[in-house]
């Protein structure tokens, strides 16, 4: 498992994955925040699987 998602994409997923899981504690309190996981994972990990079939790597390095 090589690293696909570069700097900005990991920035911007980790972002987002923290704002839908910001919804299931406040706001509208809907259970569709846990899909904030998602981005919020693969940017930690610096892994996307969606990202395998297409062949996109942002990542500057392996």
């Amino acid at each position: 498992m090589s690293c696909n998602v570069g700097g900005i994409d990991r920035v911007l997923r980790i972002l987002v994955g923290i704002a839908l899981l910001s919804l299931v504690f406040v706001g509208p309190q809907t259970a569709w925040g846990w899909i904030g996981l998602l981005p919020l994972v693969t940017g930690l990990v610096g892994f996307c699987p969606a990202y395998l079939p297409f062949g996109i790597k942002t990542c500057k390095t392996n």
